[in-house]
């Protein structure tokens, strides 16, 4: 009886183990992050000291884009009229301001008006004043143009072209001038919360992890920030805003945030095609009517002797139901459309790079402040739509956030003891044209949403815009982008062009544009909450759609080294920080969370 036992113990052994190995091959691991793995259960940690060195300051800010950099020289500037003490302390993930920002842009002036009266007498990088407007929908072989008048919200006149990345660096000088300090290649990782259940403050990613997750000799804890009020300013999507909105329930009355994927080249074109001041936008094909998005070609002002420069970009609203899609090549095949095309001839691209966007406006507004802190700019999702417009919202917030932060300071309603909420800030974004202009504008981008698509949201807008918003209603964008795509036995694979190496590009070529670098020796920051799904779901179900989504090819399924089935392979070098995965992973399994401080694109005024 006993040796009976044994022997089927034995067998019972053998069989788990063999289906470990199999389930080992077939959903081999990919994550090693200690944010799926903690350390507490890993004996390679066991002997390691967690210690951290810790800094305070009065107001920390999350973020070096345009709404944190506001927010920095404001709160400086108030400081010095009152002739206080007041430390700021930025913290910028890239390597240096502005080697993240990616943005078209048309920049409406009026908060620099307001934050830099003398911005021209200070060197500013805003050269480009729109001289004349353009504005059309393509068919597969033509352009019809549409009227915009003034009043219309795509009507650009007194606003600017420039090179969003450009002007952040600027205001990064600036912001230190008046005695802010901006940490480069400082990425906040974690949260950091009082025993009241405040904010706290945060702390910096850790440094000398290898890819399998055990540390290496030279290992570095990251540092804590603790702050009296902390001001999140991470841009779309933000990993920690994500974090602070969940303890809190920020989102708890709004509705899920939608998004777009913005994509973008620069090009150096013939004088012939240059036309500064010149801005101009597209809808309508490649996509169709029921898939939103658009282009826009911008023409830049240039130093004597530098060559002309236009911006180009595509827009693909995240909310698209056919998994085949690929916001890639549909910017590349945009670019082919006989009306474009003539514009590039000749030219060369210099530049390429994208970036998520916030897309929901008024409806998805969070809850924007908490106990300890508040959000500001695309974190919070102050982009306007219809306008193609967030750099003066993100920057407006920014400086009302800093002018609440301040009097709470100096009140000292906040300390490093108790954490307070800045509801004042609050109470000045409803006064403010932020919300006004979101609120006017919240019922047209879901009015795509109906079985007229493109052609319903035009009407629609058209005449909400005529009534000024005030239609007693408010349209719901019908559920989260992720929950939109549709099983891939519902469509036919896209058949796209080739690359010509000229006009067109292949993914990678177009990625080693962005000087995007990332140390090579560290767990992906591409995160999954479970390393069988990508196969056993997406790949099943969707037919792999983040090899498509994903902007950078991050994401590929290669074959299994048995050469039965397939894996999916992370090449987290690529990432661009987009955070396109985060939002449109259908089964919500990847978590996007900052890599080694420094790591990612290295944009030159993008």
């Amino acid at each position: 009886m006993a040796t009976a036992l044994v022997s089927s113990s034995r067998q019972v052994g053998r069989l788990t183990n063999a289906v470990r190995r199999l389930y080992s091959d077939v959903y081999p691991k990919i994550t090693t992050h200690y944010t799926i793995h903690p350390r507490d259960k890993d004996p390679r940690w066991k002997d390691i000291s967690m210690e951290r060195v810790a800094e305070e300051t009065d107001i920390l800010i999350i973020g070096g884009g345009p709404a944190g950099m506001a927010a920095a020289i404001r709160a400086r500037q108030i400081a010095e009229e009152k002739g206080a003490e007041v430390r700021v302390t930025l913290l910028e993930k890239a390597a240096e301001a502005g080697g993240h920002i990616l943005s078209g842009a048309c920049v409406d002036p009026v908060a620099l008006n307001e934050l830099i009266p003398d911005w021209k007498d200070k060197g500013a990088p805003v050269n480009t004043p729109v001289t004349s407007d353009k504005f059309g929908l393509l068919t597969k072989s033509g352009r019809i143009p549409i009227p915009v008048f003034p009043g219309l919200p795509n009507y650009n006149h007194g606003n600017y072209v420039v090179r969003l990345g450009h002007l952040v660096r600027w205001m990064s000088e600036q912001a230190e001038a008046v005695g802010a300090e901006v940490w480069p290649g400082c990425a906040g990782a974690e949260l950091l919360y009082r025993d009241d259940g405040s904010l706290k403050g945060v702390a910096t990613g850790d440094v000398g992890i290898s890819k399998d997750g055990s540390p290496k000799d030279m290992f570095e804890r990251g540092m804590e920030f603790h702050s009296k009020v902390t001001i999140f300013a991470e841009g779309c999507h933000g990993h920690l805003t994500k974090m602070v909105s969940n303890k809190y329930n920020l989102r708890e009355k709004s509705e899920p945030q939608s998004y777009g994927i913005g994509l973008k080249e620069l090009w150096e074109v013939k004088p012939e095609n240059h036309k500064p001041g010149l801005v101009e936008h597209t809808i309508g094909w490649p996509l169709n009517k029921n898939t939103y998005g658009g282009s826009f070609i911008y023409h830049l002002n240039v130093e004597e002797g530098e060559s002309p420069l236009v911006a180009v970009g595509f827009v693909v609203g995240l909310d698209y139901v056919n998994p085949y899609i690929s916001p890639f090549r549909e910017f590349q095949r945009f670019k082919t459309h006989p009306y474009v095309k003539p514009m590039f001839e000749g030219g060369t691209r210099i530049a390429y790079g994208a970036r998520a966007l916030v897309e929901g406006g008024w409806q998805c507004l969070p809850v924007p402040v908490f106990p300890g802190g508040c959000l500001v700019g695309d974190t919070a999702g102050f982009l306007n739509v219809p306008r193609i417009k967030g750099t003066h919202n993100a920057m407006k917030s920014g400086m009302l956030a800093a002018e609440t932060a301040v009097d709470m300071v100096l009140s000292g309603a906040a300390t490093h003891e108790t954490g307070a909420t800045p509801t004042e800030y609050e109470e000045k974004l409803k006064q403010s044209y932020v919300y006004k202009e979101l609120k006017q504008v919240r019922n047209c981008r879901p009015s795509f949403h109906t079985s007229l698509g493109l052609y319903g949201g035009v009407a629609y807008s058209a005449f909400s815009t005529l009534v000024r918003g005030k239609e007693p209603w408010t349209l719901s964008h019908g559920g989260a982008d992720h929950s939109k795509l549709k099983p891939s036995k519902d469509f036919q694979p896209i058949e796209y062009p080739k690359p010509d190496g000229v006009l067109t590009f292949d993914l990678l070529s177009s990625v080693a544009l962005t000087g995007t670098n990332h140390e090579a020796d560290q767990p992906a920051h591409l995160t999954l909450k479970d390393d069988s799904v990508p196969v056993k779901r997406n790949l099943a179900v969707f037919d792999g759609p983040e090899a498509r989504f994903c902007p950078a090819g991050v994401y590929e399924f290669v074959p299994l080294e048995t050469g039965d089935g397939q894996r999916l392979q992370i090449n987290a070098q690529n990432c661009i920080h987009c955070k396109t995965c985060d939002i449109k992973d259908p089964s919500q399994n990847i978590n996007w969370v900052v890599p080694e401080g420094g790591g990612g694109p290295a944009y030159n005024g993008m």
